[in-house]
């Protein structure tokens, strides 16, 4: 048992979730898959350790053992993984791959302390999701982080954090907006092999409303020059300057004043970020050791 943590990691996972299905998303693997390790752990110690409830996961007496047994394990495997890491010292250099407006807007406060962790030099190189899955498959890079889900074989796929689109404006702008407040703007749409661009079409559809009548007046493909178009737009213009972004893309000018947000009426535009590896590479200490410290980041 004890050489195959795995199996303990996935029950931790388990009862930290309280769902055996949001384990599996969270591991990036079927739910099955994690049934049948949970089943393997209860045969290899002929008793029963946990119990599904209405309201979750339930640990027998046998249950809250184990999992205070396997909590120390796995901080003593994490402490003992960093002591391994200093003594590879190996010199290379760590690639990570990202989305534009997370390898722009969230990723860079975090690049210091991942260098730190690994004791290694990191690159990242921003594009879209798409081409940095490309990357990874083609393994010039070590880990793809992406706003938009493009599954393959071969990769292991974890959620990260939570990400919503709204309208945004350097005017004030209705916070409910009606499909009527729509063709009220002017408009900077993203380009059409955006993901974001894909979401809002879709909730525009939603809606009732079509995107080839709005009045368009630019299609970009960075969040950075839409940004920075809206911003130096006229403010006191009649029908405001808009776009649809990321709230991460926007958040410190929100929170100063410089832009102002709206929310499509009885519509709320979420998605998930991933962090994406290949599977070759599920015990690669390095990319485990970047992965576990993300998913510590709870909210970003």
């Amino acid at each position: 048992m004890l050489k195959d943590f795995a199996k303990l990691q996935t029950f931790l996972m388990v009862i930290k979730e309280k769902s055996f299905s949001k384990a599996s998303a969270k591991l990036g693997i079927s739910q099955p898959a994690v049934t049948q390790q949970i089943k393997f752990i209860e045969d290899y110690l002929d008793t029963k350790i946990v119990e599904r409830k209405k309201n979750g996961i339930v640990l027998t007496k046998e249950g809250e053992d184990l999992f205070r047994i396997a909590t120390r394990l796995e901080k003593a495997i994490t402490n003992s993984e960093k002591e391994l890491l200093k003594i590879i010292n190996k010199e290379f250099t760590f690639v990570m791959g990202s989305s534009l407006a997370i390898g722009n807007y969230v990723l860079p406060n975090y690049l210091g302390e991942i260098k730190k962790r690994i004791a290694n030099e990191v690159y990242m190189h921003v594009g879209l999701s798409s081409e940095i899955i490309d990357e990874l498959e083609d393994k010039k890079i070590d880990i793809a982080l992406i706003e938009s889900p493009i599954f393959r074989d071969g990769i292991v796929y974890r959620e990260w954090v939570e990400d919503e689109l709204v309208v945004f404006s350097n005017q004030q702008i209705p916070k409910h907006l009606k499909a009527e407040d729509l063709m009220e703007f002017d408009w900077i749409c993203r380009d059409e092999a955006s993901h974001t661009r894909k979401l809002t079409s879709e909730a525009f559809e939603e809606m009732g409303v079509n995107c080839n009548n709005f009045n368009v007046i630019g299609v970009l493909t960075s969040p950075t020059s839409i940004k920075e178009s809206i911003l130096h737009s006229d403010r006191n213009s009649e029908r405001p300057l808009v776009s649809v972004m990321s709230r991460h893309v926007i958040q410190g000018e929100l929170s100063e004043g410089k832009l102002f947000e709206g929310r499509l009426k009885n519509c709320k535009i979420e998605r998930k970020f991933y962090i994406a590896y290949l599977k070759e590479k599920k015990h690669d200490a390095f990319v485990d050791n970047v992965v576990n410290y993300l998913l510590s980041l709870n909210k970003i």
